[in-house]
């Protein structure tokens, strides 16, 4: 895997992970309600539902690497084309983020497996993984190591996502429901899922 798709996925991952979808909302509602106490347990959990969601995902990627590269080579220019699309799409939406504080007191390990279920039984998750996966995976390399640093990278990334979100609702609430930091966040996500998929094509037209 060369640097340059790497950095592409870490922008792509980043961007997706900002999104304020199901996944952030449980973890604003849980450090509304409960404070900073939540913030461990809700990453934990985020990052085992990511990488339960991935893994399925990446069992079917593998089937479709093995049976046929051409049709993946297809699903990889669809999956770039799907990453401008959800990122001008993300760019021109507002700026809300409906959370209530769950303040019914919660265990560790209760919320900690509210964020995996929430998180691991998305299907849209899935699916995106589908799509988004095959972006940065060269069929040409050994498929499981370059997996497995893209597994790693992204749940990085999610865990250090869903910590800094619960920091944010905790200490400072008012940041997390002012629509213009929200507001700002979907453009700067949009932004850089425009341009993970413009460079995935960019880098695969280069080679």
């Amino acid at each position: 895997m060369t640097f340059e798709i790497w950095t592409a996925f870490v922008a792509a991952s980043t961007a997706l992970v900002l999104i304020p979808g199901p996944t952030v909302l449980l973890v604003v509602s849980y450090a509304l309600g409960q404070g900073w106490r939540a913030a461990l347990p809700m990453a934990v959990g985020v990052a085992l539902g990511d990488f339960t969601a991935m893994s399925l995902s990446v069992l079917g990627i593998g089937a479709l690497l093995m049976a046929s590269a051409t049709l993946f080579t297809v699903v990889k220019w669809v999956g770039a084309a799907y990453l401008v699309y959800l990122g001008i799409q993300l760019f021109r939406a507002g700026g809300t983020l409906s959370a209530e504080p769950k303040t019914d007191a919660s265990s560790a390990l209760r919320m900690g497996a509210h964020a995996w279920l929430v998180t691991s039984l998305n299907p849209k998750g899935i699916l995106f993984f589908v799509a988004f996966f095959p972006q940065f995976i060269d069929q040409h390399l050994a498929f499981w190591p370059q997996v497995l640093i893209l597994q790693a990278t992204f749940l990085a990334i999610a865990f250090a996502n869903a910590l800094a979100y619960a920091f944010f609702a905790s200490r400072a609430r008012g940041l997390v429901r002012n629509q213009r930091v929200i507001g700002a966040i979907n453009k700067a996500g949009g932004s850089m899922l425009i341009g993970a998929g413009v460079a995935s094509v960019a880098i695969r037209s280069g080679n």
